[in-house]
């Protein structure tokens, strides 16, 4: 570490407050939630999106980070060592927010600081941090060794208690919505409710969570095909089943639905979207959450909340890291689909297959997957998730406030009554 560093030397660091520093605070139920399904009914309630702890105590570290930069050797980096902070102010998404840091003690290779945060207004955090000067290449070689612990720790596991696939199929979870077929390290699920359309209910929410916590233990499982029965792929949420809710369960149904399908991105399996027929809101949404997506070349896809009076309660973030914004403000302004050619102009699949061809097809892009390097593929799938950074994961907060909050208004109610009568809505005008 260089000298020159004194104590009393302060460093400031400015952010703008957006989707992926806040957290949801509560939508608390209204004393008589039956009031909301009647006619005009409206319900706001005291949702709030605000800066969270985690991000300002940050924003603070970066700040005493930015200020021990100019004084580190080649190879050196600082790394936090000690925190206490006070949260002491709430701070709305779209504030502009600065993080101070000021030196107040220097030992050796530690550096003590008093970190503080300001929004607009006034001081919303504040309390000390210590960093540790280390050098980078000792750092990397513990790490190193650690992971080299972990996965000897992996392959012994496994290797004791091998799972065969007759082992693995017999103890698949058995759901209601979702039929699996596995066949070795492939795993076919179905979206099983053809009657409607395959959209997204409760039900189905509940046993995609407990898909997904079944594959988080079975790495054994390398790749899942993802299709529809019937027709369709997914004509996305159960429109009837939302208009029998009450906020306080439609914001909670949303939540875990787009946790659902971010947690794809975490689970060892690479994912494949075979989509055989519609892919609308939540089926959009299912087929972007996918790693690679094969479609019928009679396949449409759309996100067409907006007829129904609210926006989407989670996706638009993964939509547009696939499509771009300006596709994406197409798809989710205008409710309108489009063909699987023009999804696959748009980047949102990536190869068309006659709908008579897309299980065999998907199924031989299995197979040709699981030629390749097991680990490699793992790790693959995970630097290039990461590699978008916190936007895409924290986004839904926002997007669940947006369409709890319209969701509560007549607008809503009269796309849902719409929606069960097969006819025009008839929105307000301003």
């Amino acid at each position: 570490m260089r000298s020159g560093l004194v104590v009393g030397s302060e460093t400031e660091i400015q952010w703008q407050v957006t989707a992926e520093h806040v957290i949801h605070l509560g939508y608390p139920p209204p004393s008589n939630p039956q009031a909301l399904l009647t006619p005009n009914a409206t319900y706001r309630g005291d949702s709030v999106a605000v800066f969270s702890t985690p991000n300002m105590i940050l924003m603070m570290e970066r700040a005493a980070r930015k200020a021990l930069e100019p004084f580190l050797e080649p190879g050196e980096e600082s790394v936090g060592a000690a925190v206490s902070v006070e949260h002491l102010a709430g701070t709305p998404i779209g504030s502009k927010v600065r993080g101070v840091a000021k030196v107040t003690a220097i030992d050796g290779r530690k550096v003590d600081f008093e970190i503080s945060a300001y929004d607009q207004h006034e001081i919303i955090g504040r309390g000390t941090h210590r960093r540790a000067v280390v050098v980078t290449q000792k750092l990397a070689e513990r790490m190193q060794a650690k992971r080299n612990a972990g996965l000897q720790l992996d392959f012994n596991s496994m290797a004791s208690s091998p799972q065969s696939s007759t082992n693995t199929a017999q103890s698949l979870p058995t759901l209601a919505t979702l039929q699996c077929q596995l066949k070795g390290a492939i795993l076919k699920v179905t979206l099983n409710r053809p009657q409607k359309l395959n959209a997204v209910n409760q039900q189905m929410t509940s046993d995609w969570e407990t898909l997904n916590r079944y594959l988080a233990v079975h790495p054994e499982i390398r790749v899942v095909i993802v299709t529809g029965a019937g027709e369709a792929f997914c004509a996305g949420d159960d429109v009837p089943e939302v208009g029998t809710l009450d906020l306080p369960t439609a914001q909670e149904l949303s939540y875990r639905q787009a946790r659902m399908y971010l947690a794809w991105e975490q689970l060892p399996q690479v994912f494949i979207g075979a989509i055989n027929g519609i892919a609308f809101g939540a089926g959009c949404v299912v087929a972007a959450a996918c790693d690679l997506r094969m479609a019928a070349t009679n396949a449409q896809f759309g996100m067409p909340e907006i007829l129904l009076g609210w926006p989407p309660g989670y996706g638009i973030a993964q939509l547009t890291a696939l499509v771009g914004k300006t596709r994406a403000m197409e798809l989710c302004l205008t409710g309108q689909p489009i063909s699987a050619q023009r999804a696959l102009e748009y980047g949102l699949v990536h190869r068309l297959v006659p709908a008579v061809q897309i299980n065999s097809a998907a199924q031989q892009w299995a197979e040709q997957l699981l030629q390749l390097p097991a680990q490699a593929m793992r790790e693959t799938k995970k630097l290039i998730h990461a590699d978008e950074g916190l936007q895409p994961k924290t986004a839904f907060l926002a997007d669940t406030a947006s369409y709890i909050d319209c969701l509560g208004q007549p607008d809503a109610k009269e796309g849902i009554t719409a929606f069960k009568e097969k006819r025009a809505p008839k929105f307000r005008q301003p």
